[in-house]
């Protein structure tokens, strides 16, 4: 595959095409990508970055999981600074409408719900009165509110002893399934504290995997799951219509490629950061956009003073960016 992925570099390159980027590893022929813009890195030295958000100012904020922390990067200075220590091992993170700050926290499997000033609320902590794996990444529904939360099962050596989620890699059960991994997709309706699971095996769902990005259309119609996979080229990306109760229904295959954080711009083009760093697809599945990092990529988003910065948890000790064409749905 990476084979490939050089080889169509190449063939674009070769085109000479108007809008071919200053970087030419960057593959860009639908010319997504602002001219002349370059990777750039705001920040390095993390163990673990994830879980970019942005808030309504352009701001963007990540965690460094290992270490426990959330981070700012302020889109008035361009310097980054610690927002909170403690966080429960936030992971996938997403500003509501109403500034606070929605983190999936896998330290006891939980869905924070962080104010501004740093306080937090636990959302919910388990399905059916049994403990989550592990919330991952998770989505807000712009147009009600309601929240998206994907499980899958990965654990961490910074479990409590005697937590029974622990296991050895890789896992082989959960809380959520005796056997198997039980990844399923779950959704909070506005207001409520109690999940409803809207991934089933009924709807051809195989939860014996790890469910992982999430994102959905701003007019709160589709949404799109991924999975990891060892083999990030037949994880698979999914997209669900989105029923008016918040379930969803008519699970199609996107596309073959898996990975991690997923963003979406304003023409509906999705962005999947996985081992080849973040890469793009239209509506229709053809993929338009790759962008290596040199090390793969954990997540993505667009923020900044216009939305139109793609903000690249990616390699995994940095935060990068680079200047966009196009501008982002999640900043609301």
């Amino acid at each position: 595959m990476e084979q490939a992925v050089k080889e169509v570099h190449e063939e674009f390159n070769s085109a000479g095409c108007k809008c071919k980027p200053a970087d030419t590893s960057i593959f860009d022929p639908t010319c997504l990508v602002a001219p002349n813009a370059q990777v750039r890195t705001l920040g390095e030295g993390f163990s673990f970055t994830e879980g970019p958000a942005v808030d309504k100012k352009g701001n963007i904020f990540f965690t460094d999981q290992p270490n426990d922390k959330i981070y700012k990067w302020s889109v008035y200075t361009g310097g980054i600074t610690t927002f909170l220590t403690g966080t429960g091992r936030s992971n996938g993170m997403a500003f509501d409408k109403s500034g606070n700050l929605i983190t999936c926290a896998d330290m006891h499997g939980e869905l924070w719900k962080i104010a501004p000033n740093g306080s937090h609320t636990v959302l919910v902590n388990s399905y059916n009165g049994k403990l989550l794996n592990g919330p991952n990444d998770v989505w807000i529904n712009p147009n009600n509110g309601g929240m998206y939360i994907t499980d899958p099962i990965f654990p961490r050596s910074y479990w409590d002893v005697g937590d029974p989620r622990q296991q050895a890699w890789p896992p082989t059960h959960s809380e959520q399934a005796p056997t198997g991994k039980g990844g399923y997709v779950y959704y909070l309706s506005p207001g409520s504290h109690t999940l409803l699971r809207v991934t089933t095996e009924a709807m051809g769902w195989d939860a014996d995997g790890w469910p992982n990005g999430v994102v959905g259309t701003p007019d709160g119609k589709k949404l799109y799951i991924n999975k990891w996979a060892p083999d990030i080229n037949t994880a698979g990306t999914w997209v669900f219509d989105i029923k008016p109760n918040g379930t969803l229904a008519n699970m199609r295959k996107f596309v073959d490629m898996g990975g991690d954080g997923m963003s979406m711009d304003e023409h509906g083009n999705i962005y999947i950061s996985n081992s080849y760093g973040v890469t793009a697809f239209n509506p229709a599945g053809t993929r338009i956009f790759n962008i290596p990092t040199g090390d793969g990529a954990t997540n993505n988003v667009f923020g900044g003073i216009n939305n139109k910065t793609l903000f690249i948890t990616g390699p995994a000790d940095k935060l990068n960016a680079i200047n966009m064409n196009v501008k982002g749905v999640e900043k609301f």
